[in-house]
């Protein structure tokens, strides 16, 4: 049995249906990088996944039904980050990363020492050591990502929901904040399901790729096995016609380049 699958999701806003029988599975330690342009239903698909949409379907993480679970206990198995915080009050970096322990704490109890120290290390993982007493909304929009990020690895949930997780964030730190995902993923046998704009990033980090076209499943890719024409098909169904190419970095490893054709 996967580790988590989701059967015929459908999901929309109002009248509008956005995403159209979805069906997928992933592995424990996978990254699954969610492709599409603009409207194609990822977001969507997050939202559904954690709840925040009615949806048709199903969900399955564990062997738990999602869609039969309280939003308590839905929270402690999945972690969201949407592509914008929310939070608009002043609150300390600290402060922050610790609201990923809410769903485990009873009205007005406070995090234990141990929920502190994780978040601490969350921060330092995140890259932003020695800040956690900083003021949150001092901080840059790739700073504040970086914070969330911070926030969601120190949490014990089993599968994390990242949409855009690299929007805000420099060339160098969205290539960290991957690395940081895919140690984690493979070191605690989780799952992270992730939105991404950069085709490149999500080829080099992600173990397997979803492709959606106007709400459905174009394609179900895996980088490193799949013949660079599948995959260059694939996704100039998506993005327009493209090539894929394979490079290798100073230190040998082979790396995929998306380049956009003339048509």
């Amino acid at each position: 049995m996967s580790f988590f699958s989701a059967e015929d999701l459908s999901a929309g806003y109002g009248s509008k249906r956005v995403l159209n029988k979805v069906s997928f599975q992933m592995e424990p330690g996978w990254v699954l990088g969610v492709l599409g342009e603009n409207g194609s239903g990822k977001t969507t698909l997050m939202k559904a996944i954690c709840g925040i949409l009615p949806h048709q379907g199903r969900c399955v993480l564990a062997k738990e039904t999602l869609e039969e679970l309280t939003p308590r206990k839905l929270a402690r198995l999945c972690g969201y980050i949407p592509q914008r915080s929310g939070i608009s009050i002043d609150l300390s970096v600290l402060d922050v990363a610790l609201m990923g322990f809410n769903p485990w704490l009873g009205l007005l109890q406070r995090p234990t020492e141990e929920m502190r120290q994780k978040a601490l290390w969350g921060i330092r993982q995140a890259g932003l050591a020695e800040r956690e007493e900083e003021n949150y909304q001092h901080l840059s929009e790739g700073q504040k990502q970086l914070c969330i990020l911070a926030r969601t690895l120190s949490a014990p949930a089993s599968l994390l929901l990242l949409d855009e997780p690299e929007s805000a964030l420099d060339f160098r730190h969205r290539y960290k904040a991957m690395e940081l995902l895919k140690a984690w993923v493979k070191e605690e046998q989780r799952g992270v399901i992730a939105s991404l704009h950069d085709p490149s990033l999500a080829l080099n980090y992600c173990d397997r790729l979803l492709v959606l076209r106007e709400g459905r499943a174009a394609a179900f890719l895996n980088p490193r096995e799949d013949p660079l024409e599948e995959m260059e098909k694939a996704l100039s169904a998506v993005y327009g016609t493209i090539s894929l190419h394979q490079c290798r970095d100073r230190k040998g490893k082979v790396c995929l380049v998306m380049l956009k054709e003339p048509q």
